[in-house]
């Protein structure tokens, strides 16, 4: 924010070589605010990689555990989960350690979350990752049971969504995972790519553009990173992206030879 700031007052001062100046001292202070250099800012990147990485595994315990037990199925998709990340050695233990923690029958989730917003509620990349990551981990066992939607509603409360925002987002992820493996040959294909975006048929494509974009910027890896994603966390938000790709490319090659 700061960069752009301080470009203007260069340039009206200045001119294009003072918005270039300013652009450079802008960038600087930003950076500064993120990592938490010179008091700016004591809640860098290095603290939401710490929250993030225990909220996101202890609410994946909690969720696994909803329904009174936790699946095979479930296990698995969390041991895949780090795998497929390359989490290092100190986070793969701290990662179970903390899903052990969530899925203990007495353990509340409020001061878990309460946690999260006060380090992480201004990253609004964070939390629409974190609630993804948590969608996907409910949908490991091929079905979303009564008791998993309805935490993982008051999970998104938390997060300051609102329960349409929760079920919009509910159903755009559902329809992501029918491309995560590339496939757009089923009959339900171009209803399920819409359904991704968050779109429908009466879109323009300009709309349908708007909205890709924006998904797509979500699951950016420098932003995420830049906003405190732990680096080997990244590959799962990677993959996302390149659903909803699949999910824009056949609606564009769809509208193209309409």
């Amino acid at each position: 924010m700061f960069k752009y700031i301080f470009a203007f007052l260069g340039y009206y001062f200045l001119g294009l070589f003072g918005a270039f100046i300013g652009y450079l001292i802008g960038s600087s202070i930003d950076r500064a605010k993120d990592y938490g250099i010179g008091g700016i800012n004591p809640l860098g990147t290095g603290q939401r990689k710490a929250v993030f990485l225990e909220t996101i595994f202890v609410l994946m315990g909690k969720l696994a555990k909803s329904d009174g037990h936790i699946s095979k199925d479930e296990i698995a998709h969390v041991e895949q989960f780090i795998k497929k990340n390359g989490m290092s050695a100190e986070h793969r233990q701290q990662a179970i350690d903390q899903f052990k923690r969530g899925s203990a029958t007495d353990f509340n989730i409020t001061a878990a979350l309460e946690q999260f917003m006060a380090v992480c509620g201004h990253t609004l990349h964070l939390k629409q990752v974190l609630l993804m990551y948590l969608i996907v981990m409910a949908l490991a066992d091929g079905k979303l049971d009564q008791a998993e939607q309805s935490l993982l509603e008051e999970i998104a409360l938390h997060l300051g969504y609102s329960r349409a925002e929760f079920k919009q987002m509910l159903e755009m992820v559902l329809n992501q995972s029918h491309f995560s493996h590339g496939s757009t040959s089923s009959a339900s294909a171009l209803d399920d790519a819409y359904k991704a975006l968050g779109v429908t048929k009466d879109n323009t494509d300009q709309e349908i553009k708007r909205a890709y974009r924006k998904l797509i910027s979500q699951y950016h890896p420098d932003k995420l990173i830049g906003q405190g994603l732990p680096e080997d966390m990244i590959a799962v938000a990677t993959e996302q992206a390149k659903e909803i790709q699949v999910a824009y490319d056949l609606i564009k090659k769809q509208r193209s030879n309409a």
